[in-house]
């Protein structure tokens, strides 16, 4: 028994497909943009110590906020903003051709 199927219908149920999985894919960046670290947090998640994420705080070289001005222990930081920040961490490959 063949079936035939128009188009529009397989992108609609494409479609609905799609906003079925959304919750569950792995990477759903509405979820990502909620996730906030503490600094034992981030070292976790970045696997350093928490001495490199003192020194990368202290230095400016990372993107945070802080909920208690003044203090050290209010540092906290986006999910998001950190991955744009390994982003930009990434030195290219240089290919080297034989010449």
């Amino acid at each position: 028994m063949k079936i035939e199927i128009e188009s529009q219908d397989i992108e609609a149920i494409a479609q609905r497909v799609t906003e079925l999985l959304k919750p569950i894919l792995p990477h759903n960046n509405d979820h990502d943009s909620d996730i906030v670290f503490d600094k034992k947090g981030l070292a976790a998640y970045l696997k350093v110590s928490l001495g490199t994420v003192n020194a990368l705080v202290s230095n400016k070289q990372i993107p945070y906020f802080k909920i208690q001005p003044g203090q050290s222990g209010g540092v906290r930081f986006r999910k998001k903003n950190i991955d744009s920040w390994i982003e930009r961490q990434s030195i290219p490959r240089i290919n080297h051709q034989a010449g």
